[in-house]
């Protein structure tokens, strides 16, 4: 089992003041806070606590005047990736991924203020090396069953927020809320690409494009005879550190968000979530190897070079929320919500540039670079989800919902290193209040098994048993 602290920035800020998640509704996670996750990811339109900050900024003036909470919270996801094509079969080990989180709330008068720092999702794979799946694959000559690198396989995406929310109460019954939000972005990735895949993004442009200066002296190698074929091109950037990628950004998005109470029997409320502007993922440490044969490769075979690699465009895609909450008698409460996530406009193409640095041990590539962009062509995807919450006794409420949503993922460019393909969530938990300040939330939710298969016939398998735990303290 390969366990990963997720969003390191987060747990770096629990720790001075005081992840890559693997996300299930395409990057995003199906609930934030406890107590949203067991109502099955709802959280539009009633009190969620201080996570109310994540999914809508105003439910933070529903709480109670001259209040103020301070929580922690640790979140657990559990993926179970497998690959299989005719004779083979791989698994991922990467499956366990732990999330911390930190809060602060308080209300005054008419204006509700504070702080939180968590994850906000992410993609993740482990295949290691010598992996079945990845040790062989096509020329760009066409030449079938080349061996390919036999090193590492594995894919680490990871987004965190800081966020600083201000809700006020227009009303006794009309709460806005906004959030400006601070965003921390890592990636890191060993990718292995065969020759026939380069290939076909360099000189047909399907499935992507190639270009640049390293480009031109491939091309010019290859024409001269230098490279009489390509076996793989690999990228390679990773730290293997558990809490942050290799490649990093930042950048800023913000929230806004109502609710309104039309009765004691009836809350609704509506966010909107802003695509977010991240600078480039980049770290200086990336190597990019090339594998073929020809003269070129007389010396060494793979042709490493090193440089600098940044990942272009990486961003986290609008969303609106509208909700409703229901409290048909005293100890019950059933809501629903509708999330409309616009993937399609951040994830139509993973861009990478590749800048070699300007040494001798670089060759003829020495300062030069090389742009790929892959199709990714997401979806846009609808969530709706529902929550049922029933107080059991005055300090104990059990919780139980789902929630149900398409692929974004289309099977023409489904990759095994990010197979963010599930879709339903069956959810259950409870909240305890221990004392008159102390209060714990948990929350189980399963993600049953979606089964795709790409573009090159490989069947891939993604399920999650995931969990979180919330521990809330009025001060």
């Amino acid at each position: 089992m390969h366990q990963k602290t997720i969003s390191g920035m987060t747990l770096l800020a629990l720790l001075s003041a005081t992840s890559t998640a693997f996300a299930t509704n395409g990057m995003n996670l199906e609930g934030y806070g406890a107590k949203s996750h067991a109502l099955g990811g709802t959280s539009t339109a009633y009190d969620t606590g201080n996570s109310g900050v994540t999914n809508n900024p105003a439910t933070l003036g529903l709480r109670q005047e001259g209040s103020s909470e301070l929580g922690v919270g640790i979140r657990g996801l559990h993926p179970d990736v497998n690959l299989q094509t005719p004779g083979m079969m791989a698994g991922s080990d990467g499956d366990a991924y732990y999330m911390p989180s930190l809060s602060y709330m308080r209300k005054d008068g008419k204006i509700t203020w504070g702080f939180a720092v968590l994850a906000q999702g992410g993609m993740g794979t482990e295949y290691g090396e010598n992996s079945p799946i990845f040790s062989r694959g096509n020329s760009m000559g066409g030449n079938p069953g080349v061996p390919l690198s036999g090193q590492d396989i594995r894919s680490e995406v990871g987004v965190g927020r800081l966020m600083f929310p201000v809700a006020y109460n227009l009303t006794e019954n009309t709460v806005i809320g906004v959030s400006l939000d601070f965003l921390w972005a890592s990636m890191d990735l060993r990718m292995d690409m065969d020759g026939a895949h380069f290939g076909a993004m360099a000189m047909q442009g399907r499935g992507g494009s190639v270009g640049g200066s390293m480009f031109s002296t491939l091309g010019g190698m290859i024409g001269s005879g230098m490279v009489s074929d390509i076996d793989y091109v690999r990228y390679d950037f990773s730290n293997d550190s558990p809490f942050l990628g290799d490649a990093t950004g930042c950048g800023t998005g913000f929230k806004v968000g109502f609710t309104h109470r039309f009765s004691k029997l009836l809350t609704v409320g509506g966010s909107y979530h802003s695509q977010t502007r991240i600078s480039d993922l980049e770290t200086s440490n990336a190597v990019l190897s090339f594998s073929g044969t020809g003269d070129a490769f007389s010396m060494a075979n793979p042709v490493s070079v090193k440089g600098t690699i940044k990942v272009r465009n990486f961003e986290w895609p609008a969303t609106f929320a509208a909700g409703v909450a229901l409290y048909p008698a005293e100890r019950w409460m059933i809501s629903a919500d509708v999330k409309h996530i616009d993937w399609s406009s951040v994830m139509e193409k993973f861009s990478t540039t590749f800048i070699a640095d300007n040494s001798v041990s670089n060759g003829p590539f020495a300062g030069q670079k090389l742009d790929v962009e892959m199709l990714q062509n997401w979806k846009d995807q609808t969530v709706f989800s529902v929550g049922v919450q029933y107080r059991a006794t005055d300090r104990l409420a059990l919780r139980g919902g789902a929630s149900f949503a398409s692929n974004p993922v289309p099977d023409a460019w489904l990759n095994p290193l990010f197979p963010a393909i599930t879709e339903n969530h069956y959810t259950a938990g409870f909240g305890y209040r221990v004392s008159d300040r102390a209060s714990v939330s948990a929350a189980l939710a399963w993600a049953p098994e979606v089964t795709r298969t790409n573009a090159d016939g490989l069947e891939i398998s993604h399920g999650q048993l995931n969990w979180s735990l919330n521990y809330a303290h009025e001060l």
